[in-house]
């Protein structure tokens, strides 16, 4: 059998990545595109622009919050059982929004769409990586790395184009058809649990996620504040952020301490693997990186160039489509040849792209931020479906959902710090230039801690796995 006939994915395997990635792009379109919606929810309700952040707030709390039960509850129900709960729970939240009588309501079901985005997102993860398996774990990742790309910048396109014709409810109801198909599919694509799923002994670390899911829900909720009060110190977001770091610390001292009954909710030993700690920080830091561009890329285009909402959305596509194209080209050679030199060269050509934009001011054409942004996304995509496939290949199968589940609380509280930090500049800025610039000059800075980590990287596609009987030595 030829090389090419081994690396050709079974078209049954591309039927259930098909289905996967369909609910996750529901998930991302749906949370971006009710960010573009707070000014027509505020006069829809005739309340207040911070009451109505709630409805995003919310939703990332309870994603947050949510994410370290999946890792237990994957093990314990079974993939399949708790992909369709998290696709029931979505589309229960949605129809709820889009018929919602009042604010409260609205955020509410917001809430509750926000419990089944938390099971569905690191399934995702978790789902593909055990279906790909590590021999395939690149191209799989760069595949999930196009809706990674495209989904939030076609969140506020689609949102946009929602609310110049439809009513705001559409934004949500729009969501429940394509939810049903994606939920019929799943019953017949993604395969039936496994004997071993859903029969666990491990009991759920209820203390630990009692200590885990709220406090990262505490920090990311300070991260928020810090965004919207305008400052780090501000109460609003110093009471959050203490209590999640004695909630987070209390978690480390419990989950490293021996002797305990039962395993861990996520075993901190996971960072001993330099592979796992370089993978998860160069994500956590890209996606910091990526979430600062996508923020400021649409108010340069509308207050420096006056466009419209849709308009600026439509500019940003080109970021997207670069992470479109590079992620399964770069994640199906990183199979083939490892992580740390196409990682090394999307960083170098994304930080390039980003020191452009420290020198792009009103006067300039349009094509060369577009340009730009294209190329800022084909350098994120080569370093990130790499890194991805580094990650899972760093981890026994046993694993992998906790690796899911750290991976996606990383990024989480890097796109929120992002936004955070993102925000503080905008507003100690003296014009919106000035803060356009100093927005990308920490674009540079992360892309510049991302290339230092590179070489921690494991070498070559079969190496730096953390054996799981070194786990079960040191337990």
């Amino acid at each position: 059998m030829s090389s090419n006939d081994d690396d050709r994915l079974d078209p049954r395997l591309l039927g259930v990545i098909g289905v996967i990635l369909l609910g996750g792009l529901l998930g991302i379109l749906n949370s971006t595109m009710a960010a573009v919606a707070v000014d027509t929810l505020a006069g829809a309700f005739d309340t207040s622009l911070s009451t109505i952040g709630w409805t995003s707030t919310g939703f990332l709390l309870a994603v947050t919050a949510t994410i370290p039960f999946t890792t237990w509850a994957v093990d314990r129900f079974g993939g399949k059982r708790l992909w369709l709960v998290g696709l029931g729970l979505f589309l229960a939240g949605a129809l709820g929004a889009g018929l919602a009588w009042n604010v409260g309501a609205l955020i509410v079901f917001r809430v509750l769409q926000g419990f089944g985005a938390g099971l569905l997102d690191p399934l995702v993860l978790i789902l593909l990586a055990r279906a790909a398996g590590p021999r395939h774990a690149g191209r799989v990742m760069g595949l999930m790395g196009v809706v990674l790309s495209l989904g939030p910048v076609l969140g506020p396109i689609t949102g946009g184009a929602v609310l110049s014709g439809l009513s705001w409810r559409w934004m949500f109801l729009l969501s429940v058809p394509v939810g049903l198909v994606a939920l019929l599919l799943a019953l017949r694509a993604i395969p039936a649990d496994s004997a071993g799923e859903g029969r666990t002994s491990a009991r759920l670390d209820v203390m630990g996620l009692a200590l885990l899911g709220p406090g990262f829900a505490a920090v990311v909720l300070a991260l928020s504040q810090t965004a919207e009060q305008g400052a780090f110190t501000a109460w609003q977001a110093l009471l959050p952020l203490g209590v999640g770091a004695a909630l987070l610390l209390a978690y480390a001292a419990r989950a490293l301490r021996k002797g305990r009954g039962g395993p861990p909710l996520i075993d901190l030993r996971l960072f001993t693997s330099r592979g796992f700690s370089a993978s998860v920080t160069i994500m956590g830091l890209g996606g910091l990186a990526l979430f600062a561009a996508l923020f400021a890329l649409p108010l340069y285009y509308q207050q420096a160039h006056g466009h419209g909402v849709l308009a600026a959305g439509l500019l940003m596509a080109p970021i997207g489509l670069g992470g479109a194209v590079a992620m399964p080209l770069a994640g199906r050679l990183s199979d083939r040849i490892g992580a740390r030199g196409l990682a090394a060269g999307g960083a170098i050509g994304a930080g390039l792209s980003a020191l452009a934009f420290t020198g792009i001011g009103t006067d300039t054409p349009e094509i060369w931020p577009a340009l730009a942004a294209f190329t800022i996304g084909l350098g994120s995509g080569c370093f990130s479906a790499p890194t991805m496939g580094a990650l899972y290949r760093a981890l026994p199968p046993s694993m992998v959902a906790q690796g899911s589940s750290v991976l996606y609380m990383l990024n989480q509280l890097g796109a929120a710090l992002g936004v955070a930090v993102v925000t503080l500049i905008l507003q100690t800025a003296g014009d919106v230039i000035t803060g356009f610039h100093g927005i990308f000059w920490l674009v540079v800075a992360m892309i510049v801690i991302i290339l230092a980590a590179v070489p921690l990287l494991p070498g070559s596609p079969r190496t730096d796995a953390v054996p799981e009987e070194e786990l079960a030595r040191t337990s």
